[in-house]
């Protein structure tokens, strides 16, 4: 399925939340689209929970997090600093038209309209837990595409090491960039062999629908095995660089953000452990995973790494 201007994809063509929340159903038709193939081994496996929701991967079974969770329940603080704050105030953010510059050690850079940078890419759906630094977590079904096919794109050189992302400016409509509680604009970053796994996805909807303005909208990066505040949102630029690239909140509190962001339970925030999580819409906290549960299929990249020192 191939990706035209997003507003005018066919229903059709979009697995409705109905279907998100039968594994059946979302299993029937990701077969229709030919995306079965497409979705990252495991992701799905695990068998149906009690309510017939979809349930990811190991460790078992696992609901979605609710369409109203994940879009009320955010951090974006260029809305606010409370979590309902994104939802309440990015009402007046305008996600169209949108363009996207490329720039760096590559050799086709350039600034893209959103839709034209898009076009080439086929549609993928993706369950994937999010996990934050805060010891909370969602399970989130995704729409996009990986990060390593616009890498590709660029052609990058060898002395791309590092992949740096921006996020746009725009006070006028992001009132908590009106505020200095942040360096704008936000910026992060990823190591060439983290942008180019394929589990690294550049998102452009959740549950079958377009992102909302709450959630990153047009565009976002989603990197499952670390903490949330590396999938950054609203992207306007992206740089392939040489050096570790300036990350927002490692260069504000470098003692409480590590450039990394692995999800590690082993490694406690400052101000209080990452032993445990607790997934929105349930109670009692659950064991955090190393890696998020994405362990078997990212951790050789971190083999000769301290992830203590390197957190």
């Amino acid at each position: 399925m191939l990706i035209g201007k997003p507003n005018d994809i066919p229903p059709s063509e979009i697995t409705p939340e109905r279907d998100y929340m039968n594994r059946r159903a979302f299993m029937a038709e990701a077969g229709k689209l030919g995306l079965v193939g497409a979705v990252a081994p495991g992701l799905l496996g695990g068998g149906e929970t009690g309510r017939g929701r979809v349930a990811p991967g190991p460790p078992g079974q696992e609901e979605l997090t609710p369409y109203e969770d994940v879009t009320r329940y955010n951090n974006f603080y260029e809305f606010g600093t409370g979590k309902e704050d994104p939802y309440r105030n990015s009402g007046d953010f305008n996600p169209r038209p949108w363009t996207i510059e490329v720039a760096g050690h590559c050799a086709k850079p350039g600034v893209f309209d959103l839709d034209d940078f898009l076009q080439p890419h086929a549609l993928e759906d993706r369950v994937y837990r999010l996990r934050c630094v805060e010891a909370w977590s969602m399970v989130i079904p995704w729409r996009g595409f990986p990060l390593n096919r616009v890498i590709a794109r660029a052609e990058p050189t060898s002395a791309a090491k590092y992949v740096a992302f921006t996020t746009v400016v725009r006070p006028s409509e992001m009132p908590g960039q009106r505020s200095r509680i942040l360096d704008w604009p936000y910026r992060e970053g990823l190591r060439m062999d983290e942008a180019m796994h394929p589990l690294t996805l550049f998102t452009t909807g959740l549950y079958g629908r377009d992102l909302p303005n709450q959630n990153g909208a047009p565009l976002r990066l989603v990197v499952p095995w670390k903490y949330g505040f590396k999938s950054i949102k609203s992207i306007v630029r992206i740089d392939l660089v040489e050096e570790m690239p300036y990350t927002t909140w490692s260069a504000m509190a470098p003692n409480e953000y590590g450039f990394f962001a692995n999800v590690n339970p082993e490694v406690d925030h400052p101000r209080w452990s990452q032993a445990r999580e607790r997934r929105i819409g349930e109670f009692r906290k659950r064991p955090t995973l190393m890696f998020n549960g994405y362990g078997n299929q990212v951790s050789p990249m971190y083999a000769d790494l301290d992830l203590r020192r390197w957190y």
